[in-house]
């Protein structure tokens, strides 16, 4: 009987896709960004994204220390708290930043989301943010970039593109500034999507949102390197 080794193979599948979503950089389940094109890389383009915002208290520290650099980046925020501060979001753009759909909820269950709660956490958050800054979203990113075979045709249906990374320090966990820097400047090279985050952000051990104590050092290592931090609309355009 053949029904065995097709209950096996269909298992396997199911296996082999959950396993994918919980991989963020994969592109197992539709096209996702891990790195800029090579036009931007020719053009000695990074691009800092920064999760999980906005902040009151550590946003407009992080687009101060931005401005003083003359760095762009993008800001995947959050719709629940882009509510709660929409003039947050507002003055993201306004200085010149892209502000992109980190989905409404933030929900650490996001992956496991059914087709009808996934567009409509995406759909949420794409409408808040568009109303408050004037501008549409482009790029997409999940919780911690789980994700489940659902999201790629919802994100196509939105026009949205899935952008994760190419370095991830784990600054939500590790409040050590030297790690951080590591992690992110290891390697380093053109074309680059590095991930910070001005929400969630670890403390050091002088209680300090980890993101504050690395970005003015990590801005000066890109400006030696010669690299340029741009959001993520203006390297693919």
């Amino acid at each position: 009987m053949e029904w065995p080794w097709a209950l096996g193979a269909v298992a396997l599948n199911q296996i082999v896709l959950t396993a994918a979503g919980l991989l963020p950089r994969t592109s197992l389940l539709g096209a996702n960004i891990t790195r800029l094109p090579a036009a931007a890389e020719a053009r000695r383009e990074i691009a800092l994204t920064i999760d999980d915002g906005p902040d009151p208290e550590v946003t407009p520290r992080v687009l101060d220390l931005l401005d003083a650099a003359g760095a762009k980046a993008s800001f995947f925020c959050i719709g629940r708290r882009a509510r709660q501060h929409p003039d947050l979001c507002r003055a993201i753009v306004a200085r010149g930043h892209s502000v992109e759909n980190h989905g409404d909820s933030h929900s650490w269950g996001f992956a496991t989301f059914g087709w009808r709660r996934m567009l409509a956490d995406i759909t949420s958050a794409q409408a808040t943010l568009t109303e408050i800054t004037g501008q549409a979203p482009r790029f997409f990113r999940p919780t911690a970039g789980l994700r489940n075979p659902l999201l790629d045709p919802i994100l196509a249906r939105l026009d949205l593109r899935l952008a994760s990374w190419t370095r991830r320090p784990y600054d939500t966990q590790d409040g050590n500034p030297q790690h951080i820097l590591e992690r992110l400047t290891r390697n380093l090279a053109a074309g680059d999507i590095l991930l910070l985050h001005d929400g969630h952000a670890a403390p050091t051990a002088a209680g300090e949102p980890v993101i504050l104590a690395v970005l003015p050092t990590l801005l000066n290592t890109l400006a030696d390197a010669g690299l340029q931090p741009v959001t993520l609309p203006a390297a693919l355009s």
